[in-house]
C-alpha cells in the first residue's frame, strides 16, 4: 500500500456503496488505518457499509470540521509523514470539494506529500452534467447570503455573469431553507433565465429538472424541503 493521502468519496444519500463507488475504492479503504473525517460516527458507518468485516477498533480517526481547533490540524498528517497511508472522508460526495478536507490537502501539497483522489459522486458535477447548461464555463458559489435583501443582490450579480460571461452559476442552501431559496430565485431573476433544480442526486427519489423562471412560476414547488439540493442558473 503506497503511503499517500487518499481522498475517499462517499455516497450522497440513501443508495448503496456498490451503486456509486468503484470496487477498487474498497481495496484501498481496507488497507488504510488512519482517517481524517468530518464526523467520526458517520465515517464509521460508511466504512461498515463498504465492508462489514472492517475492524473499526483498529482504526485511528482525526476529526476535521467547523469545531476543530486549527492548531490541532497541523499534526494530522504525522502518520503519512511516517510512511502510513491515510484517507480523508467527507460527510457526502467528494472530499475537499466544498468541504473542510481541503485544508489538509493544502497542507499535504505544501509538504510535497502524495495526494490521490479516488473516483466517486460529486453533486456539483452530476447536477451540471444533467442540467443542459454550459459545462465549459461555470462557477460554484457555495451558500448565498441568508438575508433576503443581500441574497437578492447576489442573485442579480450571478445573473449578470450568466448573460455577460456565458457562465453557469451553481449554489446550494441549507436543506431546510430550499423553499425560501427557490422563491427568492423566482422573485429576483428574469423570466427567461433558466433554473435547474437537482435534488437527492444518485438516490431513489432523485429529481433533476430545468425550466425558465417564467415556466417554474406555473409549476408546483418541488418537494425538496430538507433534502440536499443544488440550484443552477444559466441563460
Amino acid at each position: 500500500m503506497e503511503a499517500a493521502l487518499y481522498l475517499i468519496p462517499v455516497t450522497l444519500g440513501g443508495t448503496s456503496v456498490e451503486a456509486v463507488l468503484p470496487s477498487y475504492n474498497h481495496d484501498i479503504i481496507m488497507n488504510i488505518k488512519f482517517f481524517i473525517v468530518e464526523n467520526i460516527r458517520s465515517a464509521r458507518r460508511f466504512l461498515k457499509s463498504v465492508d462489514k468485516a472492517v475492524d473499526i477498533d483498529s482504526l485511528t480517526f482525526y476529526e476535521l470540521n467547523e469545531h476543530t481547533n486549527p492548531h490541532d490540524i497541523t499534526s494530522y498528517l504525522e502518520p503519512l509523514k511516517n510512511s502510513n497511508a491515510m484517507g480523508i472522508i467527507s460527510e457526502a460526495g467528494c472530499p475537499a470539494i466544498a468541504d473542510p478536507g481541503a485544508l489538509v490537502v493544502e497542507m499535504a501539497q505544501k509538504k510535497n506529500l502524495r495526494v490521490v483522489p479516488l473516483v466517486g459522486p460529486s453533486s456539483i458535477i452530476l447536477s451540471l452534467m444533467a442540467s443542459g447548461f454550459n459545462g465549459q464555463n461555470f462557477a460554484f458559489n457555495g451558500y448565498l447570503p441568508a438575508k433576503p435583501a443581500e441574497r437578492k443582490t447576489k442573485l442579480h450579480q450571478l445573473e449578470n455573469k450568466i448573460w455577460k460571461e456565458n457562465q453557469t452559476q451553481l449554489f446550494i442552501e441549507a436543506p431546510y431553507r430550499n423553499t425560501q431559496m427557490f422563491e427568492s430565485i423566482l422573485s429576483s431573476c428574469r423570466g427567461d433565465t433558466k433554473l435547474c433544480v437537482a435534488t437527492a442526486l444518485t438516490c431513489p427519489d432523485e429529481y433533476i429538472h430545468t425550466h425558465t423562471v417564467a415556466e417554474w412560476k406555473k409549476l408546483p414547488v418541488p418537494q425538496f424541503q430538507k433534502i440536499p439540493t443544488i440550484f443552477l442558473l444559466y441563460k
